[in-house]
């Protein structure tokens, strides 16, 4: 499995790179907390929205901690995506590293609770 940490996304995103940046958290997640220009497509609806995504081009994929989208990932690769990394630490290691405005969140399946902008 590919992965990529936060801190050298982040100086790959500020040199112009462009991968598509894939969320594969639950919208309430998202709502609470994201990466600007992120693609979100839910880790249970990727597969009947794979045509949404383009195997060509390099895919990053994130969840809140890293574990869902490393399962992303490994489907993506099996489908034929050749340049699938995912994020180390999700989107929870980008904001303690790689960007301190975005916020921090507990969820549990059913509730996501803010704890905190390292930022701020």
């Amino acid at each position: 499995m590919d992965t990529i940490h936060p801190t050298d996304l982040k100086a790959s995103l500020d040199r112009g790179e462009t991968p598509v940046l894939l969320d594969v958290r639950q919208p309430e997640e998202i709502a609470a907390s994201s990466i600007q220009g992120a693609t979100c497509i839910p880790m249970n609806d990727v597969p009947s929205r794979l045509a949404e995504l383009d195997p060509s081009k390099p895919v990053v994929v994130f969840c809140h901690h890293g574990v869902r989208s490393a399962n992303v990932a490994a489907f993506l690769k099996g489908r034929g995506f050749k340049d699938v990394k995912n994020l180390t630490g999700g989107i929870d290691a980008w904001s303690l590293t790689a960007d301190p405005n975005v916020p921090r969140y507990d969820y549990d399946g059913r509730r996501v609770r803010v704890i905190g902008t390292p930022g701020r």
